[in-house]
């Protein structure tokens, strides 16, 4: 079974080299490995901040998640924003994923999280089955952003 650990520093441009690959299949987002990097950084260096867990085969990544933490005034606690979900393109399939997401709210549990939210791309419908299958439900609620750069 493929081991699920937390990301360490030294893992920042394998991690890039995955969200290179995810952010190529999503509407809103594009790869760039310096700015991929600082956030990732940002992450790893603060456990209040948030976790990236990762799946390794032969010491090699192929696969991660990200859990970004805030607290949730309609629930009194810490809650989880699940972001940057993505398997190598060639792993895919097998239940890494399953596994990843797993760990993912297994992780957010442990850090005292008591909701677990997601945004995943509107068109893709592989993906909103996946995260059903894992207890995942439609919200009524409408993502919307405002950019400030």
């Amino acid at each position: 079974m493929t081991p699920i650990r937390l990301a360490v520093e030294g893992d920042i441009s394998q991690l890039c080299g995955l969200l290179a690959e995810l952010f190529a299949q999503e509407a809103e987002f594009s790869p760039d490995a310096a700015v991929q990097a600082r956030g990732l950084r940002a992450i790893i260096a603060s456990a209040d901040t948030g976790s990236i867990l990762v799946a390794e085969e032969h010491g090699r990544i192929i696969g991660m998640v990200s859990l970004l933490y805030l607290t949730s005034t309609a629930l009194g606690s810490r809650v989880a924003l699940l972001e940057d979900m993505v398997v190598v393109a060639g792993h895919r399939g097998v239940g890494h994923g399953d596994r990843l997401l797993d760990a993912a709210i297994d992780h957010a549990r442990a850090v005292g999280c008591r909701r677990v939210t997601l945004l995943t791309d509107g068109g893709n419908a592989d993906a909103q089955r996946f995260y059903m299958r894992h207890g995942f439900a439609r919200s009524g609620m409408l993502p919307m952003r405002l950019l400030l750069d």
